[in-house]
């Protein structure tokens, strides 16, 4: 349970949007490729950094595929940059997601960060379920997944070797932080943020986000010899 005087507003930054402000979280590889694309709303800031919203409806694009959330969710942007954490409302069965990252900031207004593959979940679904890597699992249990993806881009983008170390632990450690439910990660400081988002106004997303169509990519003509 989180204290009462961590889940309250801080004083909005003079670099921060208005709280109500629709964005899009920008992310991309550590080639600089794009990745996901997400429409949110910036709700404002407390001890753990700023938290963004995502109204059920709202997209998640990338290049390839578009779905939109399924329920509402809050995301906290923390100020040390390595991972942005997602709790999506109830009764969603991913209900705790956390983006190993890295350099996760605001550029120009835009909040921006790196995808390093590595992800921490709690899900809940109604009944047991097999997971990615095929082990039986409880609803409730918390985890790190994607580790086969995070061993074969760490050799095919060359990732620093004090990076990979720096970021196994923070996975490590935000795996025992959520599984104890440590604040930020606890349900009720969630449920603060949650409420803020769906007291705000409606308001229409950000503009839709497109990307280049791979084959028109792959057949333009390349910069002169």
């Amino acid at each position: 349970m989180t204290d009462a005087a961590d889940a309250q507003p801080r004083p909005s930054r003079t670099d921060r949007p208005e709280a109500g402000t629709a964005l899009q979280f920008r992310w991309r590889k550590w080639d600089g490729g794009p990745h996901w694309v997400n429409d949110e709303v910036y709700l404002g800031s407390d001890r753990w950094g700023d938290w963004l919203g995502q109204p059920a409806g709202w997209r998640n694009v990338r290049p390839g595929r578009e779905f939109p959330a399924e329920h509402d969710s809050v995301t906290l942007m923390p100020p040390s940059g390595d991972f942005a954490y997602t709790h999506n409302a109830a009764p969603h069965p991913t209900r705790v997601y956390i983006d190993i990252a890295w350099d996760v900031r605001w550029d120009a207004g835009v909040p921006t960060g790196i995808d390093m593959d590595l992800d921490v979940v709690r899900r809940e679904p109604a009944e047991p379920y097999v997971d990615r890597e095929g082990v039986l699992r409880s609803p409730g249990d918390v985890y790190i997944e994607d580790r086969d993806e995070w061993d074969e881009h760490r050799v095919a983008y060359g990732y620093p070797l004090d990076l990979v170390e720096r970021l196994d632990s923070v996975a490590i450690d935000l795996e025992r932080r959520v599984r104890a439910a440590e604040a930020p990660f606890d349900d009720a400081t969630a449920a603060h943020w949650l409420a803020k988002l769906a007291s705000l106004a409606p308001s229409e997303p950000p503009a839709r986000v497109s990307f280049p169509d791979p084959e028109t990519a792959l057949g333009a003509p390349g910069p002169a010899a």
